[in-house]
């Protein structure tokens, strides 16, 4: 059996051989997508010397602390006034400044009287005070924003700022889910007797989505072997990029999915890996007229099956798009203990310490693959790696944010 770095390392290595297309998209229609080509900027930024305050414009004179006003600036509404060491321009925030000006002095640090201004005592001045230069963020032609780049819209400012109306990015993966089991009903259903909501197939559906990639939804099927096969064949001769299943990959009778997909052209790369939860995994390509697919059969149990989609699908996918992920290092607060010797991912609670301005982490709950309580009340997972048994108090260890 693989441990868990083997077998990311074949799903990686598979993952490299997507060749991402790309595609325009309105700037808004952009947010959370990954840039595909890098963003020069077509002007300055700022675009003219202008001012960081509402005040007065002034040519720097250190022993001058009077000056005429003759006349007013605001924003959009420019008006070239020539200044002498003694005459100063009311001017608003973010306005143009005339040439002749160098400095600005803000408007609480001054009294107005008969048309003049003045310093009131202990005010501050120096040169060239609350003035944003020309060009001083950007200059025309530099580069804004690096292709690879998650959109966000702290970028959706500067891609604006830039003139771009149109966005060119990577288009997002298709992924097709499909849960299986005789057990399942629909989450409309009250279960009856031994049935369960079919809850995996919600929650892959919508990590899927928070990925902003494309969930393709193709319900869930009993345990039929022919049944199952239909569907994903199916599934296989669609758009989607990934196929992901939950259910019927462990050594069960009713287990079909690796069968089946092997008779449908699938070639197995791996199966189990030495992890808990999320061992009995399988992960096969598919190959068709030149279109290559992924399939990832997941567990039925649904922390497994979240655990699974996280370090093997969502973490590639976000390496192939150049998306970090987001981990972080945290001081562990309750011991943890181990009897095997698989990576664990233990659902934790992390914590910023404000006294210390570091995270801590703990355990949450039951650890059991079908805790889903214990598994909303997570926001991270710790990693609990081969070759230990027992992590102590005050240990640092990796988390992975979910």
């Amino acid at each position: 059996m693989l441990n868990y770095d083997e077998a990311n390392e074949i799903i990686e290595n598979e993952f490299r051989n997507i060749n991402l297309t790309k595609e325009e998209v309105d700037l808004l229609d952009s947010l959370n997508r990954v840039l595909s080509d890098d963003i020069f900027a077509d002007l300055n930024l700022p675009q003219f010397n202008n001012s960081t305050v509402d005040g007065y414009a002034v040519k720097y004179n250190p022993v001058i602390s009077e000056w005429k006003i003759i006349g007013e600036i605001t924003a959009g509404n420019y008006n070239e006034i020539d200044l002498d060491d003694n005459s100063a321009v009311l001017i608003m925030t973010g306005s143009k400044i005339p040439s002749s000006c160098n400095t600005i002095i803000p408007i609480e640090d001054v009294t107005v009287e008969n048309g003049f201004v003045k310093f009131i005592d202990n005010a501050k001045f120096k040169f060239g005070q609350n003035v944003r230069k020309k060009g001083e963020d950007i200059l025309v032609n530099e580069l804004a924003v690096q292709k690879g780049t998650r959109i966000l819209p702290q970028h959706i400012s500067l891609l604006a700022a830039c003139g771009q109306n149109k966005i060119k990015v990577y288009k997002q993966l298709m992924i097709g889910v499909l849960a299986t089991g005789d057990e399942l009903v629909d989450i409309d259903t009250f279960p009856e007797n031994d049935k369960i909501r079919a809850t995996n197939h919600y929650t892959l559906l919508a990590m899927i989505k928070q990925q902003n990639m494309i969930p393709i939804n193709f319900g869930f099927v009993k345990d039929s072997k022919c049944g199952i096969k239909n569907r994903i064949e199916s599934a296989l001769n669609s758009d989607i990029d990934i196929l992901l299943t939950t259910g019927g990959v462990s050594v069960g009778k009713f287990d079909y999915v690796k069968e089946i997909i092997q008779e449908l052209g699938v070639e197995i790369k791996f199966w189990k890996a030495n992890i808990k939860p999320g061992k009995p995994i399988v992960f096969g390509v598919y190959q068709k007229e030149n279109k290559t697919k992924f399939v990832f059969g997941l567990p039925g149990n649904p922390v497994s099956s979240f655990v699974n989609f996280i370090f093997f699908v969502q973490n590639n996918m976000k390496k192939l798009y150049g998306i970090d992920e987001q981990k972080v290092k945290a001081r562990l607060i309750s011991e943890l203990n181990k009897e095997d010797n698989k990576r664990h991912f233990i659902r934790g609670s992390l914590k910023m310490n404000d006294a210390s301005n570091q995270y801590t982490v703990s355990s949450v709950c039951s650890q059991s693959s079908g805790n889903m309580v214990g598994m909303s009340k997570a926001n991270c997972l710790i990693i609990f790696e081969e070759g230990k048994n027992h992590l102590t108090v005050g240990e640092i260890v990796e988390c992975i944010m979910i």
